[in-house]
């Protein structure tokens, strides 16, 4: 990737030697805007309460468990084998029931990380191809990922390309 963005980066400057023109070139780390915003960290802080709530829920299912475990434990002696095999019948549900919440949890949290962190990303996305637009920028790299943000349509080749293509298919 980054010798994609080296190769872009080579052309545009011979690009902009040849027009006699000076490009306006810039880059944004979306990780560090995503991180350092105000609408990243709040993100980060409804995504701590979502981990909490849960992590509760785990806690107390867990104490469950554990007071049945004690029960078990205590009474096992004066249990007959029927009451001691519902006992365990109801641990083994408990468990089961304690290992979807855990997977439960960790989806969501999941998901919820990649709704918040999608969405601010495409907004910051939006917000430089506005900027690099603005701005006269020629292109706006991103540093992290490598990949062009945005670009001036001004240099945009693609027609002669797509010509010049065509002549050479019909000489052919």
């Amino acid at each position: 990737m980054k010798k994609i963005v080296f190769a872009v980066f080579l052309v545009l400057m011979a690009i902009g030697g040849a027009y006699g023109a000076e490009l306006k070139i810039g880059y944004v780390d979306l990780n560090r805007a995503l991180n350092e915003s105000e609408e990243g960290k709040k993100a980060v802080r409804a995504l701590e309460d979502i981990v909490k709530s849960r992590q509760a829920l785990i806690d107390g299912k867990r104490r469950e468990i554990g007071k049945l475990e004690e029960d078990m434990s205590k009474q096992s002696s004066v249990l007959n084998q029927e009451a001691l095999r519902e006992k365990k019948k109801e641990h083994r549900k408990m468990s089961r029931e304690l290992d979807r919440l855990v997977k439960d949890s960790e989806e969501e949290v999941e998901e919820r990380r990649a709704d918040f962190m999608d969405r601010i990303v495409r907004e910051l996305t939006e917000l430089t191809r506005k900027m690099g637009e603005e701005e006269g920028y020629a292109v706006v790299f991103d540093k992290v990922q490598g990949g062009v943000i945005y670009i001036t349509e001004k240099y945009d080749i693609t027609e002669k390309l797509i010509k010049r293509f065509n002549e050479i298919k019909v000489k052919k």
